[in-house]
């Protein structure tokens, strides 16, 4: 029974977070109540859907109304302490980061169950915790984070991924383990914000006078 609810309890512990994070977003940007509601589920349901859409089953957030229940509280909580958040980009970013860690768990691990392999699997687990971040940054008309220079968002989460892919490999998985690979993936990207950590450009380019200039040929 333990095996049964932990991942349900994770996964909407994730919806929750994420979907505060989306909700947070719209105070942000002076959206209503219903603008407020709708980002939150956006955010929160958007990268399982995704992931649900691609292993071809009807996407679970709307199989089970259980999951509606996250956002709903997320816009009222939202709604209510919004005052008392004295550093809402600050905020925003540890919601964030908390579905994230989450996602990329759960995520992983709905596409084991359902047959992916190891590879896929964690590619998919990475895609449930990127995509409803990069939903929510996309409709609130705000430049993803995803694409963001100066950050690693994806990178944390395509390391809890594969974590999570190799312990299941091993036959080693369990919900503890699971606890202890996001948790070690919120503190990365906690720490990849409070000191800017960025991967490399895409291609060599040489800055001058604030401007890129592409390498010569």
């Amino acid at each position: 029974m333990e095996h049964d609810v932990w991942p349900l309890v994770l996964d909407l512990a994730g919806v929750f977070f994420f979907a505060v994070s989306g909700s947070l977003m719209a105070a942000q940007k002076n959206f209503d109540i219903v603008g407020s509601l709708f980002l939150g589920s956006l955010t929160g349901l958007g990268g399982g859907v995704i992931r649900d859409l691609v292993l071809g089953r009807f996407p679970n957030a709307f199989a089970e109304p259980v999951y509606l229940a996250p956002p709903v509280a997320a816009a009222v909580v939202v709604f209510f302490l919004l005052p008392a958040v004295v550093k809402l980009r600050r905020t925003l970013l540890l919601f964030d980061a908390a579905g994230l860690a989450l996602f990329c768990t759960t995520g992983t691990i709905t596409a084991l169950t359902l047959g992916a392999n190891p590879i896929s699997g964690a590619l998919l687990g990475t895609t449930t915790a990127i995509g409803g971040g990069l939903l929510r940054d996309t409709v609130a008309n705000v430049r993803p984070q995803l694409f963001d220079r100066h950050d690693i968002y994806a990178v944390p989460a395509l390391l809890g991924a594969g974590m999570v892919a190799f312990l299941w490999q091993l036959g080693a998985y369990t919900p503890a383990s699971g606890g202890a690979v996001a948790v070690v993936v919120f503190a990365l990207r906690v720490l990849s914000l409070r000191f800017r950590w960025r991967v490399p450009f895409a291609a060599v380019v040489a800055h001058r006078e604030g401007r890129t200039t592409p390498p010569a040929d």
